[in-house]
């Protein structure tokens, strides 16, 4: 029996690779979702985006909160861990991690990043559903559920989801 080593650096080349974003789940004290409305694309999203070279999910998620609303929060539980397929432009899977923000105290602190943002809002749990694509309110919906239950929810994405 033959015995064949690969060097780590050309196996670790022939695995598969993802994209990582993470997220926040923020309320105010009325138990209101905050929503950002990106200036890079339609539509509404979380506050978060995609985590640089070597960042851990929940630094990513710190710092994205930090960068687009100027605001400290330090991630809570997981919410949610959701895996979406390649595509259209998106050549890997993207898997996003949704953490707990919490109750934001004072959200007048908010200073939007005008280069990333045009708008943010508070909004009723069914009315932001309403405003997200059908994979974040999928997301959104998990989230209350994994708030209720104390536990994270995994969502597996489909063909039929938009990009994010």
């Amino acid at each position: 029996m033959s015995e064949t080593f690969i060097e780590p650096a050309e196996w670790f080349a022939t695995l598969p690779s993802v994209f990582v974003s993470a997220s926040m789940l923020l309320t105010d004290a009325d138990d209101r979702v905050l929503l950002v409305k990106p200036n890079y694309r339609p539509g509404w999203n979380f506050p978060g985006g995609i985590a640089e070279e070597g960042e851990a999910p929940h630094d990513c998620a710190a710092r994205e909160i930090a960068e687009e609303l100027g605001v400290s929060v330090e991630p809570g539980g997981l919410l949610v861990v959701h895996w979406s397929p390649p595509l259209q432009e998106r050549p890997r899977p993207l898997v996003n991690f949704l953490f707990d923000g919490g109750v934001l105290a004072d959200p007048s602190r908010i200073r939007l990043q005008v280069e990333e943002l045009d708008d943010m809002a508070f909004l009723p749990w069914d009315e932001a559903v309403a405003l997200l694509p059908s994979s974040l309110s999928a997301r959104l919906g998990a989230a209350r559920l994994a708030r209720a239950e104390g536990r994270p929810h995994y969502l597996p994405g489909g063909p039929a989801e938009t990009a994010e």
